[in-house]
């Protein structure tokens, strides 16, 4: 078992009770870079392979190692729908400093920003993201990267100059930024104005597909040896949808609430302010004095929406098009 420090527990579990954003809080994602810290390096990213896009206008989200009490499971790619037409997503990464490894938990936003250098694969190759783009409120999915299935979406479109070669056997999985064996990346400059724009945080359907994934035995390294059997899934993971072979684990041993990652997610929003001046050094100062400025740091923002977002005829033609007909998905 991999442990958390108490203290650093006891903040995320308070903060999340009592400091949290409520949900009429809409708008702007506003919070700090770092949720939950662990002793130990994640391990390397899984081959896979990416299932077809079944729906237009969803989003790929890559799998990535979450931590709890028993240790890093590993939550599935899969295809979500953003929360507005021009959202983009960056994935959350692991980053190691002051002798720990912290979470950078991914947000929505106009741009996709620093996600630590780690090849996810399938458009997120370390920088920015190829799979594809936001057009007329519709998205456009390059196929030389991106796996979409061309019976119920058109809007495709190949840009061979970007090799998707994340299932080649020479490609780099380390899953973590900086320290022993971590990978050497640095914010540019479009990461950088990324950061600074206003976010979002991950919808309900995502927060409950990682809420799935850290009940299900299979998932945990510690079980799967790093290779877990369902590392993608096309549709997210929700009580009507688990894995195959789907084996809660003990209740000891998951995380606060019942859960791994995900109940730390309203930690994440947090406003740094708000876990300082206390004089008690946690888990989380201890990282912060070693990593210095976070690369996901959010932005306190009075707007309520991205500069560019899409004009509200878009947002309804988008709303229209996702509603329309039956919406098969593939399992």
């Amino acid at each position: 078992m991999l442990p958390f420090s108490k203290l650093f527990t006891a903040l995320a579990l308070a903060l999340t009770l009592v400091a949290a954003p409520t949900a009429s809080f809409a708008g702007v994602f506003i919070g700090i870079g770092i949720g939950i810290t662990a002793n130990i390096a994640p391990p390397p990213l899984p081959v896979y392979v990416q299932p077809p896009c079944p729906v237009v206008d969803d989003l790929w989200v890559p799998g990535y190692w979450a931590y709890a009490p028993s240790g890093y499971y590993w939550v599935p790619g899969t295809w979500v729908p953003a929360p507005e037409p021009g959202y983009l997503w960056t994935p959350g990464y692991w980053g190691f400093a002051g002798g720990l490894y912290g979470w950078h938990g991914g947000y929505w936003g106009p741009h996709v920003g620093f996600y630590g250098g780690v090849n996810y694969g399938f458009g997120y190759g370390g920088f920015g993201y190829a799979g594809g783009g936001w057009s007329g409120g519709h998205f456009q999915y390059n196929t030389a990267v991106t796996n979409v299935n061309t019976t119920v979406i058109n809007n495709v479109y190949v840009n061979r100059t970007v090799v998707n070669n994340y299932n080649e056997t020479n490609v780099n999985r380390v899953s973590y930024n900086g320290g022993p064996g971590g990978i050497e990346a640095h914010p540019n400059s479009d990461e950088e104005t990324a950061r600074n724009e206003p976010h979002l945080p991950q919808t309900s359907i995502q927060r409950q597909h990682v809420a799935i994934a850290s009940h299900d035995r299979n998932g945990f390294a510690s079980y799967n040896g790093g290779n877990p059997q369902d590392a993608a899934v096309a549709t997210p993971l929700s009580r009507e949808n688990k894995p195959e072979g789907y084996a809660p684990i003990k209740t000891e041993n998951r995380g606060p609430n019942g859960q791994g990652e995900d109940a730390f997610s309203r930690f994440d929003r947090t406003p740094a302010s708000s876990t300082r001046g206390s004089g008690m050094t946690t888990n989380a100062d201890r990282y912060d004095a070693g990593y210095g400025t976070h690369a996901n740091t959010y932005r306190p923002s009075s707007a309520t929406r991205p500069a560019n977002a899409f004009h509200p005829a878009a947002k309804a033609a988008h709303r229209a098009v996702r509603s329309a007909g039956p919406r098969t998905r593939e399992k």
